[in-house]
């Protein structure tokens, strides 16, 4: 199992690319300033090694995140200075995790997602067990994938899904039903980067179906 200081130490000599798309965009279909937001990635340690924290949202009409799996964050605000004060502030507010609690260990590059936002994915270290608190209008669940689990590259693969604003379909990373719970889009390309960074996935490893 990793430690704290080998997650550490490979998240700051990941390389750092120019802005990353959750998929392939046309020059046409891209706004010059998405809004910034900020996830906050929990690591947490288990007798069984490193799962990561995730939550479902609660169904909300008109909401294109509507009950989908993804890491506790959102939208910053003027009150925020950075992504990691952001990161911090959502996850609190939406599952009670107290910022002092989260020792942060690094980034994830940065992501431009379909709804215009650019999301900084902020990866800390949290410890267990440790009391959680939904806040039930955003968050219908909060649960736990082991990090070996989601580092098999069999439990992961593309898929091409019908994208509205483009008329047509792109690749999307989807990873299996775990504990009934299906993790893709966005979060699943985060976590995806994030085991790249860590050495436990290589880019372009996963089967695509279409």
């Amino acid at each position: 199992m990793l430690t704290e200081t080998e997650i550490q130490r490979c998240l700051a000599q990941a390389p750092k690319a120019e802005l990353q798309f959750e998929v392939p965009l046309p020059s046409e279909a891209l706004n010059p300033k998405p809004r910034p937001a900020a996830v906050l990635i929990p690591f947490l340690p288990k007798d069984d090694g490193w799962h990561l924290l995730f939550i479902r949202r609660t169904v909300v009409p008109q909401d294109p995140h509507s009950g989908q799996v993804a890491f506790p964050g959102g939208r910053c605000i003027p009150e925020d200075t950075d992504a990691t004060q952001a990161a911090l502030r959502e996850a609190w507010e939406e599952v009670g995790i107290q910022p002092a609690d989260v020792r942060i260990v690094g980034q994830v590059r940065q992501m431009v997602t379909i709804t215009n936002y650019c999301v900084t994915p902020v990866v800390g270290v949290i410890p267990w067990p440790y009391t959680l608190t939904p806040q039930v209008e955003e968050v219908a669940r909060i649960f736990t994938i082991p990090l070996t689990w989601l580092a098999n590259p069999a439990n992961h693969s593309i898929q091409m899904r019908g994208l509205q604003i483009l008329g047509r379909d792109v690749p999307v990373i989807f990873f299996k039903r775990y504990e009934g719970e299906l993790l893709w889009g966005a979060s699943a390309q985060m976590t995806v980067w994030l085991l790249e960074a860590l050495g436990l996935a290589s880019p372009g490893n996963r089967t695509i179906h279409k």
